[in-house]
């Protein structure tokens, strides 16, 4: 029987290490905080350590309590630009820096958060436009031109 990832790594332990770290730099983030409706990160912090953990070969005790996680549908009400993308990698790199993995387990996970956050982009509009985070649309730009009122 092979050992799985979520094991060779720490468990639990490593994982609410990994997303402790993430969120820390989340709270002070201008453009993610917005993103995330409850007042106290606690239930996101939650959510994503159950996910990681479930992932990577852990306990399921995401899915029994969310069901699948369809991440791309569970994200389409916020605006996810490459610009919050990127922001989200900058935390998340400090928190898996902040770990200490042996290399071949760092570039592992590196590489699944890295192709997550990339498949999370949903507008590449800049912030204010496109899905806002309580899930109204924000102002957007008209998808096509009006009709001229303009004498011909």
């Amino acid at each position: 029987m092979s050992i799985s990832f979520y094991d060779e790594i720490g468990g639990h332990e490593t994982f609410v290490r990994l997303v402790d770290g993430f969120y820390r730099g989340v709270a002070e983030d201008p453009v993610l905080r917005p993103m995330y409706p409850e007042e106290d990160l606690g239930p996101a912090k939650e959510r994503l350590t159950l996910f990681l953990e479930q992932y990577w070969g852990g306990p399921t005790t995401y899915s029994q309590q969310r069901g699948h996680p369809r991440l791309r549908m569970r994200h389409l009400p916020f605006h996810v630009n490459p610009d919050a993308r990127d922001r989200w990698l900058t935390h998340m790199r400090t928190a898996v820096d902040d770990l200490d993995l042996p290399p071949l387990h760092e570039a592992t996970l590196w590489d699944y958060l890295q192709r997550a956050a990339f498949a999370m982009v949903n507008t590449f509009e800049p912030s204010g436009i496109g899905p806002s985070a309580d899930g109204r649309g924000a102002a957007s730009l008209p998808l096509t031109n009006p009709p001229s009122t303009a004498p011909h």
